[in-house]
């Protein structure tokens, strides 16, 4: 994909947007009494595309977390806010968000550790609050929650292959304003989510393999070194720099590129 193409797909509405906008006017998806039901299943699968075409057009792992927020808060019917919450081993959670409200929860959740993306994250179970003023299972998010624009949510567990897990949460206006078809929606983008980010996480460590071996090799070449003695002084750099080692590694590369 070109990245004029990826500019269109990240900034145009598709058809599935266009779809599912329609459905929720129509009164399409909407269930009947005793029944769970959502949007159709051609809906459903253009949405899956558009979110696969959005996310593996992104130049970066976390650019595509922050697309995947925003493409939550615009293409669900209902949803004010989506928020994308991720927990790595030995880091600390990292909370995306995209949305008109709700920004001051996601806030509070990171501040106190506690909140619907957090606890679906760290339990892998689907979490749902109806109305988060009266929800006993995170009484700092009740005093805002009004204020804040969102009153229920639903997170829904994602696990990147093993090397993060995490959630996506959307939040909805209204008490009570997380409908079957939106719940369905969350599912079904949480689980092409996680597939698509474990795949650019992967693009992203062969990426910065080939980086990291380039740079290692002109470190061997300039302090006359082993390759155990290179790794380790890129990697202190790194730490020093307070960098990643891709970048680090990217920028020795330039530096004597430019010198030649």
């Amino acid at each position: 994909m070109s990245a004029q193409n990826r500019r269109i797909s990240a900034s145009k509405p598709g058809l599935a947007r266009r779809l599912l906008r329609r459905a929720s006017v129509s009164g399409h998806g909407r269930p009947r009494s005793g029944e769970l039901s959502g949007p159709h299943t051609v809906e459903t699968a253009g949405l899956l595309h558009e979110v696969t075409a959005l996310l593996l057009g992104a130049d970066s792992f976390t650019q595509a977390v922050e697309r995947l927020a925003a493409f939550g808060a615009s293409a669900v019917p209902g949803a004010v806010r989506c928020s994308v919450t991720l927990i790595s081993e030995g880091g600390p959670a990292t909370i995306t968000g995209h949305g008109p409200a709700g920004q001051q929860l996601d806030e509070i959740s990171y501040a106190v550790g506690s909140g619907p993306g957090l606890d679906a994250a760290r339990t892998r179970t689907l979490v749902t609050s109806p109305d988060l003023i009266g929800d006993e299972r995170w009484p700092d998010l009740a005093p805002v929650a009004s204020q804040s624009g969102v009153r229920s949510v639903v997170a829904v567990p994602i696990d990147v292959q093993r090397v993060s897990v995490g959630a996506l949460s959307l939040y909805a206006e209204a008490p009570d304003g997380i409908a079957p078809s939106m719940l369905l929606t969350a599912m079904a983008i949480a689980t092409q989510a996680e597939i698509l980010l474990g795949e650019i996480r992967r693009r992203d460590a062969l990426v910065e393999g080939a980086a990291v071996d380039r740079a290692v090799g002109v470190i061997i070449a300039q302090r006359n070194c082993g390759v155990q003695e290179a790794y380790a002084f890129l990697q202190d750099t790194a730490q020093r720099l307070g960098l990643d080692r891709r970048t680090v590694a990217d920028r020795l590369v330039v530096a004597v590129a430019r010198k030649q």
